[in-house]
C-alpha cells in the first residue's frame, strides 16, 4: 500500500533526489553535485511515496509568488521533480502524490512544467502561458540608432550578488512571472559554472541599473558561432531596446537563440523583420488554481457584463461553486450559471493565453456569454514565466 510521507533529512532528500532523476532517465547526482542541489529542498514542501521503507515516487514545491493580471503579486507555489520510479508506474502512486501535495499546499496558486503533457490536466493543472523559440540570423540584424544607456559585463561574483535584487525590481511585472526563490539562484549559480562562456551584462539608465542579459556562445562547425540568451530581464523599452543593441551586434557571432513571449515585439527592432525566425511555440507553465476564490479576487477584469462561472473541482470540493465575475471583481453566488468549467481549464485562460470562446469551439466547456466571459478575463500583454524550475 502507498504512503505519502513529508521528508525531513538531507538522507531522505537526497534519496529523493536519486529517485526522481531515474524516473527521468538521468543519471544519480555526485556528493559534489548534491552538494550543489541540496539548498534547493525546503524543509515541509518535500514528499515522496514509499511501498513499505523502499521510496517509489517524489514531488516537491518551492515557496515562490505570482503575477497575476492587473499586476498583484500573490504567493505560489512552484511544483517540480514529480517522478515515479519506473517498477512502480501505472499504480496510483503519481494520483496518490497530486492528491496530498494539493491538500497542502500553503498556496493559493501553483504553477509547473509539464514534462508529459497528458498527465497534468487530471490534476487540475491547465497550461496558462506557451513560449516561442526564435533564432535571429546576427550577421544581417541591424537595429537602427545608439545606445540611451549603457551597458557593462559583470564577474561572476558580482553577479550572484546582483541578478536576484534586479530581477525582483524589474522582473515582476508580466502575469505569468514568478519570483525566484534562494534554490533557484543557486542552481543558477551551478549552470553557470558548468558553462565556460556564460556572460553577464547589466544595462544602466539614468536611474541607475535596470536591466540585465546572460548568454553564452558556442563553436559550431566551419568556425561558425552560436549564441543563445538564458535570462533577460529589463525594466522599460530602453532597457530593452539597448541590452539588444548590444548582444545584437558582438563579433564573432552567426545566429542568436532566445525563448520569448508569444507577443515580443523583437521583429520590429530590426531593419529586416525576417532576420528573426519562430522555430516552435511550446507550453509553458501549467497553472493550478488550489483557492479558486482567492485567485478570481486577486485580479482585474475588463468592461463587459458580469457572467456566473461554475468551477468544477473534483481534488478540492471546496473550490466548487459558482462564482459571479464582474468588472469590480469575483464573488461566490448561488446563482445559475453561464458557463460551466473544470478547474484545469479556468487554470488555462486565467492568465488570458487562451479564451472560453475558444475552449467551447472544441468542446471542452458549456455555456453562454462567451463573449461576455472573454472580455472580463481579456489582457494586454501574453502571460510568460521566463523563468525555467
Amino acid at each position: 500500500m502507498t504512503e505519502i510521507r513529508v521528508l525531513t533529512d538531507d538522507a531522505q532528500f537526497r534519496a529523493h533526489m536519486t529517485v526522481f532523476r531515474r524516473a527521468m532517465h538521468w543519471s544519480p547526482f555526485s556528493d559534489e553535485q548534491w552538494q550543489v542541489a541540496r539548498p534547493s529542498y525546503e524543509p515541509g514542501r518535500v514528499l515522496a511515496a514509499f511501498d513499505g521503507d523502499e521510496m517509489i515516487g517524489t514531488t516537491q514545491s518551492y515557496g515562490s509568488s505570482l503575477v497575476v493580471p492587473g499586476g498583484a503579486v500573490v504567493p505560489h507555489s512552484a511544483v517540480s521533480r514529480v517522478g515515479v520510479r519506473a517498477d512502480h508506474t501505472r499504480r496510483g502512486v503519481l494520483s496518490a502524490l497530486m492528491r496530498e501535495q494539493l491538500s497542502s499546499l500553503p498556496d493559493p496558486v501553483a504553477t509547473l512544467r509539464a514534462s508529459e503533457s497528458r498527465i497534468y490536466g487530471r490534476f487540475g493543472y491547465g497550461p496558462a502561458s506557451r513560449w516561442r523559440t526564435v533564432e535571429i540570423d546576427a550577421k544581417r540584424a541591424v537595429i537602427p540608432g545608439e545606445m540611451t544607456g549603457r551597458v557593462r559585463m559583470v564577474d561572476q561574483d558580482t553577479a550572484d550578488k546582483l541578478l536576484p535584487e534586479l530581477h525582483e525590481a524589474v522582473g515582476l511585472a508580466r502575469p505569468g512571472q514568478i519570483g525566484r526563490w534562494p534554490g533557484w539562484w543557486a542552481r543558477a549559480r551551478d549552470r553557470k559554472s558548468e558553462a565556460e562562456n556564460s556572460v553577464t551584462v547589466v544595462h544602466s539608465g539614468p536611474d541607475g541599473d535596470d536591466g540585465f542579459l546572460t548568454y553564452k556562445v558556442a563553436e559550431e562547425k566551419g568556425f561558425r558561432h552560436r549564441l543563445s540568451i538564458e535570462d533577460f530581464e529589463w525594466a522599460d523599452d530602453d532597457a530593452w531596446r539597448d541590452l539588444w543593441i548590444f548582444v545584437s551586434r558582438l563579433d564573432l557571432v552567426d545566429h542568436i537563440d532566445i525563448d520569448l513571449a508569444l507577443d515580443d515585439p523583437v521583429s520590429w527592432l530590426f531593419e529586416d523583420p525576417r532576420v528573426v525566425h519562430t522555430r516552435e511555440i511550446f507550453d509553458e507553465i501549467w497553472l493550478r488554481l488550489t483557492d479558486v476564490p482567492r485567485m478570481l479576487s486577486a485580479r482585474t477584469y475588463g468592461e463587459a457584463e458580469p457572467v456566473v462561472i461554475e468551477v468544477q473541482d473534483g481534488l478540492l470540493p471546496a473550490n466548487s461553486g459558482c462564482y459571479r465575475v464582474s468588472a469590480d471583481g469575483a464573488e461566490r453566488v448561488e446563482e445559475p450559471a453561464d458557463v460551466t468549467i473544470p478547474v484545469g481549464l479556468l487554470g488555462a485562460v486565467y492568465l488570458g493565453d487562451t479564451t472560453f470562446s475558444q475552449l467551447a469551439a472544441v468542446k471542452r466547456l458549456s455555456g453562454s456569454r462567451l463573449a461576455d466571459a472573454d472580455a472580463l478575463f481579456a489582457v494586454q500583454r501574453k502571460p510568460y514565466c521566463g523563468t525555467f524550475f
